[in-house]
């Protein structure tokens, strides 16, 4: 294995203003890492055509479809009756976006492991050993996103890997290969992100001011994520957190308050244990 750093950092741009919801991704990822189906969901959620529901131990790559309400666009066809008597039914637009683990740069995941079974690879991935994980979970509520979950029939902790081992062979994630659009761009991290802002660029020259970038920025909660995406609304419309922050931010200092504490705490002991001895 690579020194750590040896490699760039490798990860994934999600371009959602192209995804067309097929669902290769979601299908390529259980193939190929052997992810078993969900074991406690119904067949169909009734979620619109969405019969996913979430990320989880069993979903690793996950095709949202978000259905809106958006007005009928004006096509100047031939209409029956007078203008102001037209029913104005709205139209409908889809909002699909695959969405997997976000690799974090301060990942709490990492933060919490008891046992290292979370360790960031060569590639600035993040990834959980099964054989080391003794299922304590907690990684599930460290995680701002949502993302790791305990498999009910295992009792571990299982998420995206961005196919480490096809990593280590040259080969781009099984999702990236599949995807028939090119939503899912597989790379280096650095160019990933000139890319996205080029495209952006690009939707908002072609009247697509709603076209953002989430996830991209190493300035923001969590210092930036190795799979980051192009959104055309808010991300709470996708279920994203609008200001991810890692979990474990604060630690450090409340560490610290603990030992001042305590300290203050033994000393005003020993001074009452020496004006008792007086």
């Amino acid at each position: 294995m690579a020194e750590y750093g040896a490699q760039p950092r490798m990860g994934f741009f999600t371009d959602t203003s192209v995804c067309i919801g097929c669902k290769a991704c979601e299908v390529a990822c259980k193939e190929w890492n052997g992810v078993p189906e969900a074991e406690s969901a119904p067949d169909l959620l009734g979620l619109s055509y969405d019969n996913t529901g979430a990320l989880g131990s069993n979903t690793w790559r996950h095709v949202a479809f978000i259905e809106q309400e958006k007005p009928a666009v004006d096509l100047g066809m031939p209409t029956v009756g007078a203008p102001d008597q037209q029913p104005e039914e709205p139209g409908v637009r889809w909002l699909m976006s695959s969405d997997v683990c976000k690799h974090c740069t301060h990942a709490a995941c990492l933060d919490v492991c008891p046992t290292g079974a979370l360790f960031r690879t060569e590639f600035d991935t993040v990834v959980v050993q099964q054989d080391i994980c003794n299922g304590c979970g907690y990684c599930v509520p460290a995680c701002p996103y949502g993302v790791i979950e305990k498999r009910e029939s295992d009792g571990r902790a299982f998420k995206c890997t961005l196919c480490y081992d096809r990593l280590g062979a040259g080969m781009e994630p099984a999702c990236a290969k599949a995807c028939p659009t090119d939503s899912i761009q597989f790379g280096e991290l650095d160019e990933l992100r000139e890319r996205a802002a080029a495209r952006v660029s690009a939707l908002h020259g072609e009247g697509v001011p709603e076209a953002r970038l989430y996830g991209h920025d190493p300035g923001d909660g969590v210092g930036g994520d190795g799979a980051f995406f192009l959104l055309l609304d808010e991300p709470e419309v996708y279920g994203f957190p609008p200001d991810p922050v890692v979990t474990t931010r604060d630690l450090p200092r409340m560490w610290k308050r603990a030992a001042t504490t305590a300290a203050g705490v033994a000393a005003a002991l020993v001074v009452s244990f020496l004006g008792r001895r007086r």
